[in-house]
């Protein structure tokens, strides 16, 4: 994982449309924070309060995210109105999202973190992991209550995710990424097959099993989301995996960040492996690797890839 991002997920027994509306109340972080406490509004999306990784206050700023087919938004920290070094994004996925035509009922929440190594304090980077990881428990503990359970609910996927850090233009990353073309040159698990277009096209698996792939890319305002669906016909299995690509500059609040982080978002059924498809993170995180090393090279930076799937700040 990209050693500045972080991220956290959950299945929660509740409609997508109730955690939306629960999570756009910043007032609503007095309850399943650790420590994040609204002293103050100052407008209608942003409040000045407490914070559980810092001895001093942080203005709160929450922003809604549009997308066709699930729930978004951004939280946003800093310690001056209006300038704002933290972004937080989070995504709501209906489980019909991962599995078309299913009948589990809840959403799946994703929340990620950027950390500006230029900003961020030992006890920081020490404990933004576990106090996400611990909020987000909590979280789901207060919907699921609200929903009218008394016991955590387990869902029949969970996320897993991984991040790496590009040192290209994120102009070249996106029209490299959302042309499937190119996915010969960074996939080593797929192959094309017949005539393949931009956005869709069909390929064989390492099994030779057909595959169809599709890209669909949205752009998010500050940053991407490039859809990559698998969909295998002769057994009719969807593999979904949402790609961000977020400019460094916006991620860590620093104008002077080159590049951009690609986060991957993979779903996986509980106690259960797949026959088909990518069948374990580590398919995804090389094809990643990939990318990087072409990318870079592409864009003349051929000495950031020898550093490591991390953004490094430029001396």
């Amino acid at each position: 994982m990209e050693k500045n991002t972080f991220a956290t997920s959950a299945f929660i027994a509740t409609s997508a449309e109730n955690a939306f509306d629960y999570l756009c109340n910043l007032k609503n972080l007095d309850d399943w924070t650790l420590f994040s406490r609204m002293k103050e509004q100052i407008d209608e999306d942003t409040w000045l309060g407490t914070a559980s990784a810092y001895q001093n206050k942080l203005y709160y700023h929450v922003k809604k995210l549009e997308h066709p087919l699930f729930y978004g938004i951004e939280w946003h920290c800093g310690f001056e109105y209006n300038k704002y070094f933290q972004v937080y994004p989070v995504l709501l996925f209906p489980p019909s999202y991962i599995e078309p035509g299913t009948d589990e009922e809840g959403v799946y929440f994703h929340w990620v973190s950027f950390v500006d190594p230029k900003r961020r304090t030992p006890m920081m980077i020490e404990a933004v992991g576990t106090i996400h990881t611990s909020e987000c428990r909590s979280l789901k503990g207060i919907l699921e209550r609200k929903a009218g359970h008394t016991a955590a609910v387990v869902g029949r996927n969970f996320i897993d995710s991984e991040t790496i850090y590009i040192d290209a233009p994120i102009e070249m990353g996106v029209e490299y990424l959302s042309n499937l073309r190119n996915m010969d040159e960074w996939s080593h698990l797929l192959h094309s097959h017949g005539e393949i277009s931009p956005q869709s096209g069909e390929f064989l698996d390492e099994y030779d099993q057909k595959v169809k792939v599709t890209l669909q890319l949205h752009n998010l305002n500050k940053y991407y989301l490039l859809e990559q669906d698998y969909f295998y016909p002769d057994y009719g299995f969807i593999q979904r995996s949402p790609v961000m690509l977020i400019p460094a500059a916006y991620a860590f609040g620093d104008p002077s960040a080159s590049g951009f982080i690609q986060h991957r978002i993979t779903f996986w059924k509980v106690d259960q492996p797949l026959p088909h498809g990518k069948l374990q993170i580590e398919d995804f995180m090389s094809e990643s690797i990939n990318i990087k090393r072409l990318l870079e090279a592409k864009a003349g930076n051929l000495d950031t890839f020898a550093r490591g799937r991390s953004y490094i700040p430029k001396a």
